[in-house]
């Protein structure tokens, strides 16, 4: 299977010396922060750093039983059979993972297609609206649920668990209503746990040493992926694959594209002074994969003062909002660009013989091909006017294997990258300060 690449051509100075590093040459400029990742690629490895206990994501493909994934696939086609909707409740990563994945693989227009339900996402939020309008929604149609926490006990999650708990029970009765919910949760401990029991509902374990951020390959993203309609067999075949192209002995810096992707980072940061790295696409299917990268790298390097900040753009869209602070703004950040190089369908541009909006010089050419001058001029105006470094990350294909080894990527590269600058990649402290404030305020007792 073709794997993912990348190319620095647009990479200016940092680019320069990734490709003198592909040649198999030393670069004096770049060693000190070489030296940092290959002591991180250790420590990643060995588990010997902070966090180790939440490193059980670094082998988890090769890992995962054929029976574990043939058992969701048939429980999923169950739930598939009688939703018309099917509800994930999550927040964080027990959401951004599975809806990065279903927004890069589904057909656009899926929701439209007889024997596909549709999937609706709740708890990611405290939007009254929202859930008002969902539970009208489900009130006249056919639904099942999976609700994903390892507690039991977040806000968000926990309030949406109750209310269509509540709803479901009410529309089936008890006895159905248990068949049509499916608990990830911890497998001994929690609150959900301990309904889940009570009730009866089926259940797949959230993995102890895995945290949420890195567990999109386990069953919080696999089960209401399959549920969806996704191929995690050969989602999972796809990490397997990069694994075994990342995980080695030592860092081979002509062919770890995690360990490269993490250097250009880090020289962009350390040396080129950049504050911040925009995840761009050209193909709005990437969209929420970049949602669950901003949540990967924020949540696991922003901490002790450090890091870079994750944002990312949809182009060409955010050309005619975005693209001028972009090319004439202050340098603060540079672009990683997810580069998708093939399509699944075509679609051929007809020739008018008035020609009234001038658009003639493209007639008989495909949409992708224009995109891709899009991009190409993109990257040109960008990394050459513009002074922004430019990575480029070549996407074979939009397919369950590719998107596979796409995430497993990212969560090798964050890791190396957090563990190089010394913070502790899978924990994320600042986030319950927001939560005590807010328990605060709402009275709960202490």
């Amino acid at each position: 299977m073709e794997s993912i690449r990348l190319d620095f051509t647009y990479g200016l100075e940092a680019g320069q010396i990734l490709q003198s590093l592909s040649e198999g040459k030393d670069v004096a400029a770049a060693e000190g922060v070489k030296k940092d990742l290959e002591r991180a690629y250790r420590t990643l490895l060995d588990g010997t750093g902070a966090g180790s206990d939440f490193l059980g994501w670094v082998r988890l493909p090769s890992r995962i039983p054929e029976a574990e994934l043939s058992s969701m696939t048939e429980k999923a086609e169950a739930f598939r059979k009688k939703s018309r909707l099917f509800v994930c409740i999550g927040i964080g990563g027990s959401y951004l993972g599975t809806r990065a994945v279903v927004e890069a693989l589904k057909p656009r227009l899926a929701d439209r297609i007889p024997g596909s339900p549709a999937l609706i996402y709740a708890g990611h939020h405290l939007e009254q609206d929202y859930m008002a309008e969902l539970l009208e929604l489900l009130d006249s149609h056919d639904y099942t649920l999976c609700v994903i926490s390892k507690s039991g006990t977040t806000t968000e999650p926990a309030i949406a668990f109750r209310l269509l708990r509540n709803h479901l029970e009410k529309k089936y009765g008890k006895e159905e209503a248990k068949n049509r919910i499916v608990a990830v949760t911890d497998k001994a401990k929690g609150a959900l746990r301990t309904l889940a029991t009570e009730e009866g509902y089926a259940t797949y374990t959230v993995p102890d040493d895995i945290g949420g951020r890195y567990s999109v390959l386990s069953p919080v993203g696999l089960f209401p992926l399959a549920v969806a309609g996704v191929d995690i067999k050969g989602l999972v075949a796809g990490a397997k694959s990069m694994q075994q192209e990342l995980v080695a002995d030592r860092i081979d810096w002509q062919r770890n594209i995690a360990a490269r992707y993490a250097l250009f980072r880090q020289l962009q940061y350390r040396q080129g002074g950049m504050k911040a790295e925009l995840l761009v696409d050209f193909d709005s299917r990437f969209h929420y994969l970049g949602e669950w990268w901003k949540q990967l790298f924020g949540e696991s390097e922003g901490k002790q003062g450090k890091g870079l900040f994750p944002c990312n753009a949809g182009f060409t869209t955010d050309l005619h909002s975005l693209g001028q602070y972009i090319q004439e703004g202050e340098r603060l950040f540079f672009e990683s660009v997810l580069s998708l190089q093939r399509q699944k369908k075509r679609v051929v541009i007809p020739q008018d013989a008035r020609n009234l909006d001038g658009m003639d010089f493209v007639a008989g050419k495909e949409m992708a091909y224009v995109n891709q001058k899009a991009e190409e001029g993109t990257l040109m105006a960008h990394s050459g006017k513009g002074n922004v470094p430019v990575a480029r990350i070549l996407v074979p294909g939009l397919d369950a294997c590719h998107i596979g080894q796409l995430i497993y990527f990212f969560e090798f590269a964050c890791g190396l990258s957090g563990y190089s600058m010394n913070v502790n990649p899978f924990d994320q402290p600042g986030v319950e300060a927001y939560k005590q404030n807010m328990f605060r305020l709402l009275g709960k007792p202490s």
